[in-house]
């Protein structure tokens, strides 16, 4: 093994903890760098305009101070902490700020975002709930005037031919992080469920094609393991939101179980759909992040006959990963005013139980002062799973 593969995980773990180091570096180099929340925003196009597109994270172990003063504490505390790490100069190195039409707490704070950070560009992108298709053709328009806003900041025109090169090269990045995926799937896994969040968060903070490189030498590391480093136990599911830290997954498997699966914005429910190649690039966009991601926020006509039928059309993603990772126990963890998640709290859990698959449901504040309550529930399911 040469000196370059033992490191590669050292990297992965520096950029972790200190999140932002390679844009900083960047921006150093004249490369600019346009911040965005949530899986809904089109990296695709940030990249065709040259920009380096920067999922913005925000910090459990660092109390909301800053944040709480411009924004009402009953918003999502996810938005609330990126907001308040945001305020506190931590991206500082971000020329540029889009958010979507996502959930509440985003879309009505967004006024406050770009008074407060006084960037040189912003951009709110206007997502329909509906995926019919006037919403479609809507949508299609919305990323057209994104497409050329983002041009005029750049000083170019994003041509068709770039947005297709940087579609080829998210696609390919997803292609890679579902490769980390199939190391999940023997028993017990060849990796955790924290080193794979750890991973694909730092590919979120990365140009695409530096992302792209880390993840083939993050999976040639893992290759050579010649056995798994981790103990048969119970295979578990995370089903939610955005997970961006890796204290719940490393909570879980210190209790004594493998993370193999995720349902989450920074996981399956970002990485699994691809865009289509070919064709109208804008169109093949609109149709991936409106219609392929599946995120409560956005409403799907009931299709069948029966409520079983509409709930496997809605969820029938995660069924697919219990059975393709095997998994023994499903937990559904959300945020505490997360309205999109938590209206669908009923169905998701009505869902698992047609699946016979025991699930552990966590609402909790993004902070890790919560951790010693999560410890004793989290340990308690597990002793009922292995029982």
């Amino acid at each position: 093994m040469n000196e370059k593969d033992s490191d590669i995980l050292s990297k992965v773990e520096n950029y972790y903890q200190d999140y932002g180091l390679r844009a900083r570096e960047l921006k150093d180099q004249g490369q600019k760098v346009i911040a965005y929340l949530c899986s809904l925003v089109p990296v695709e196009i940030i990249s065709a305009a040259g920009f380096l597109p920067f999922r913005i994270r925000g910090d459990v172990h660092e109390p909301i101070t800053k944040g709480d003063t411009q924004l009402e504490t009953i918003a999502c505390p996810f938005m609330r902490s990126c907001f308040d790490v945001s305020l506190k100069r931590r991206y500082d190195f971000c020329e540029g700020l889009v958010l979507p039409h996502a959930c509440d707490s985003i879309t009505r704070t967004y006024s406050v975002w770009r008074y407060s950070l006084d960037l040189p560009y912003s951009h709110f992108i206007n997502l329909p709930h509906t995926v019919r298709g006037p919403s479609m053709d809507f949508f299609k328009a919305e990323l057209e005037t994104f497409r050329k806003s983002l041009g005029r900041f750049a000083g170019k025109e994003i041509s068709d031919g770039d947005l297709a090169e940087s579609i080829d090269l998210h696609n390919e990045n997803r292609n890679k992080a579902r490769a980390l995926y199939e190391l999940r799937k023997s028993d017990p896994p060849l990796v955790s469920g924290t080193e794979i969040a750890t991973i694909l968060t730092v590919g979120m903070s990365l140009p695409v094609k530096e992302a792209n490189n880390l993840f083939d030498e993050v999976l040639e590391k893992l290759k050579q393991r010649k056995e798994a480093p981790f103990k048969k136990a119970p295979r578990i599911l995370i089903d939610g939101a955005c997970v961006d830290n890796i204290d719940f997954f490393k909570l879980i498997e210190d209790s004594g179980a493998n993370v193999v699966a995720d349902s989450l914005c920074i996981g399956t429910r970002d990485y699994w759909p691809k865009t289509e190649v070919g064709g109208n690039p804008v169109d093949t966009l609109a149709h991936r992040y409106l219609d392929k991601i599946n995120c409560p926020r956005t409403y799907r006509e009931k299709v069948g006959e029966t409520y079983q039928e509409d709930l496997e059309s809605r969820f029938g993603d995660v069924g697919s990963l219990i059975k393709e990772f095997n998994v023994d126990g499903v937990i559904l963890y959300l945020y505490k005013y997360c309205d999109p998640f938590g209206f669908e709290v009923p169905a998701r859990k009505a869902y698992l139980d047609s699946l016979k698959m025991p699930v552990l449901y966590l609402e909790d504040e993004y902070s890790t002062g919560t951790i010693g309550r999560l410890r004793t529930r989290i340990q308690a399911f597990l002793e009922m799973i292995g029982s």
